[in-house]
């Protein structure tokens, strides 16, 4: 094929496209014994889909699944549901926005090509503009989201050995603000700052002073600070640390359905300024009419009566924090004398392992590990905007640790046989 500039970027293979097709083979596989630690799709928490079928049954007696699949919604999403969740969102945080402080998509990889690419890329006066993330690793699906090369620059962390007493061998990234500080001051194409929190891959969760230095610092250059709070607060609440939810118009909050276990459905939000949101809904309507509107019509009632946040509250994150505290035990005891740490887990539902000084790349261990019926995800892929050259992004794994003990202990147990072997 003959592909224009923008056929051949988004056709070529990339880090996301091949976590996918490698998700996507071992689904269709026949083999009964593979282990997935890989992707990032949430668990089928059997409680909470019980509710959400209910819900959805309910939405067919009444004839309102009707409107839901034969009409279209406004261009920045279903409105009912906007006006719930913003009246939601101010009750519980003391925030004032309306509907048209809110957008939704067809996913949240749909809101950042869409969020990146306004904020980044050739500008008006024949300029580029690039994305900042000022903590690497981020998530690995923003990698490929830019129409232009180049479009992501990141900022290296520091990485502290935490001593602790009964969980031994964690580390933690922290933002590196003194380089944040300088890349921003002498780098003036910077259109927009970009952070995750919860952090997939590594399940950091940034402190409420360090959001405030990142605000502070974007509002300095008058540039939006872009937050994906996908795994977040108030839905799906994955987070096990104090950790407060601001926002304002300065502040671009992205938000998800897919991680209550409704991945299928593909809804994103936004939360942000009206211009933006009205830019937003203006871009859904060139590109795809209207968002889906299955997500936001199951959840709106329950929004509304406050049963989503008690369900997030008392079933969605006690179930994945006591996932993380087995997901600990178990890299005590499988690794405990091998020199390999763990990121501090506190949100999400991710480990992120780092071998140090080891023997083999992670996309080595990769390979092996496939061929094992073992399925993990490399971890260069997510050190987006960060050089080549730099060992410790070839020594670190994610693993998603949604799964059952049994299987999550094989795969460890796989990895360590490959890697003492190595």
């Amino acid at each position: 094929m003959n592909l224009t500039k923008f056929g051949s970027k988004f056709t070529r293979p990339n880090g996301i496209s091949q976590l996918m097709e490698d998700l996507g083979n071992a689904k269709n596989s026949k083999n009964p014994d593979i282990i997935m630690l890989g992707g990032g799709n949430p668990a089928v928490i059997p409680e909470v889909n019980e509710v959400f079928v209910n819900e959805l049954q309910q939405l067919v007696s009444s004839a309102q699944v009707d409107k839901v699949i034969g009409l279209y919604d406004h261009p920045q999403g279903n409105e009912e549901f906007r006006v719930v969740l913003a009246n939601k969102l101010n009750e519980n945080y003391a925030w004032d926005i309306d509907e048209n402080n809110i957008s939704l998509s067809n996913g949240s990889q749909a809101n950042f090509f869409v969020l990146f690419n306004l904020f980044a890329g050739e500008m008006p006066d024949g300029s580029h503009k690039k994305i900042l993330f000022p903590l690497a690793p981020e998530y690995v699906g923003y990698a490929d989201q830019g129409l232009s090369e180049d479009m992501f620059i990141a900022i290296k962390p520091d990485i502290e050995i935490l001593d602790t007493e009964n969980q031994s061998k964690q580390f933690k990234y922290v933002v590196n603000f003194a380089a944040v500080a300088e890349k921003l001051k002498s780098d003036h194409s910077i259109g927009a700052i970009c952070v995750s929190r919860p952090t997939n891959p590594t399940g950091n969760v940034i402190t409420d002073q360090e959001l405030k230095q990142l605000d502070t610092l974007a509002q300095q250059y008058n540039i939006p600070l872009i937050v994906d709070n996908a795994y977040g607060h108030p839905f799906p609440g994955c987070i096990y640390t104090d950790a407060t939810l601001t926002w304002h118009s300065n502040i671009i909050l992205c938000m998800s359905l897919s991680k209550l276990g409704l991945a299928g459905l593909r809804t994103g939000i936004v939360i942000a300024n009206k211009d933006i949101v009205q830019a937003l809904g203006r871009i859904n309507g060139s590109m795809i009419l209207t968002p889906n509107s299955l997500g936001p019509t199951l959840l709106t009632r329950m929004i509304k009566d406050k049963e989503l946040l008690k369900l997030c509250r008392n079933v969605v994150k006690p179930y994945y924090r006591d996932k993380s505290y087995t997901a600990i035990a178990l890299f005590n005891e499988v690794f405990a004398d091998m020199p390999v740490y763990l990121h501090k887990v506190e949100g999400a539902f991710f480990m992120w392992l780092w071998f140090k000084d080891a023997k083999i790349s992670a996309e080595t261990l990769y390979q092996r590990l496939k061929e094992k019926d073992v399925y993990i995800i490399p971890g260069h892929n997510f050190f987006i905007g960060i050089e080549d050259n730099w060992a410790h992004k070839h020594e670190c794994i994610r693993i998603n640790y949604a799964t059952d003990e049994s299987s999550l202990r094989k795969g460890l147990e796989t990895i360590k046989l490959i890697m003492s072997e190595s």
